[in-house]
């Protein structure tokens, strides 16, 4: 990829306890009543936010096996909380922002980027519950882009199956396809209008926030 002045992706800051939090969906639950699930989901969540907000995304967190089984321990937590919901209906859809993984090939890309002289910018998965359309999105401010397209079927209240279908590399000027590779699962274990928390087939963790804005091809 050639060089190329590059504007650096905005640093993720955790929300203070003196922000205003977005408020969860309440959902009915025979351990929980509507206010214990609000204040408890809002107290996951901030530890959660706390416990990611200075790892880079995930590379720190590689070399520190106790910070990982802290953000381990408070993702099933929230998985708790969010136990018996929803998670594969349209409040899916949207274009997520990665705050934190244990994906070790998104991890080596955000890593390398500097070696091709660029940087990653925002990392972002898109999805589409209508149009049963996933878009895993690495972007390299200002023109450069890798996203991998993937059709997906909801599999259950929080399970989406997805099929890698094909994979573009972008410049400005230019682009190179890459054949479709691979195919599993995820599941949404918690999810309210702004953060989503994932499980995957592989054993991976992602903590997406909401994009402020729509990726689009």
């Amino acid at each position: 990829m050639a060089t190329t002045t590059l504007l650096l992706p905005t640093p993720f800051k955790p929300q203070t306890p003196n922000s205003k939090l977005s408020v969860p969906r309440c959902y009915s639950h025979p351990r929980f009543t509507c206010s214990s699930v609000t204040a408890q989901s809002q107290s996951a969540r901030e530890r959660l936010l706390v416990l990611i907000s200075d790892q880079d995304r995930g590379l720190r967190t590689q070399t520190d096996p106790a910070r990982r089984a802290a953000i381990v321990e408070a993702i099933d937590a929230m998985a708790e909380l969010g136990a018996g919901t929803v998670t594969t209906d349209d409040s899916l859809s949207g274009t997520w922002r990665l705050l934190w993984t244990t994906e070790k090939e998104q991890l080596f890309i955000i890593e390398k980027a500097p070696l091709f002289g660029t940087r990653a910018g925002d990392v972002l998965q898109v999805i589409d519950v209508q149009q049963k359309t996933l878009n895993n999105v690495i972007t390299f401010p200002p023109d450069g882009v890798f996203f991998v397209r993937s059709g997906i079927e909801i599999a259950s209240p929080q399970r989406v199956n997805f099929r890698f279908t094909s994979a573009v590399l972008r410049g400005k000027n230019w682009e190179i396809p890459l054949p479709p590779f691979g195919q599993g699962w995820f599941d949404t274990v918690y999810l309210d209008r702004n953060l989503r928390v994932a499980k995957d087939i592989r054993g991976d963790y992602l903590v997406v926030d909401r994009a402020s804005y729509n990726w689009k091809e």
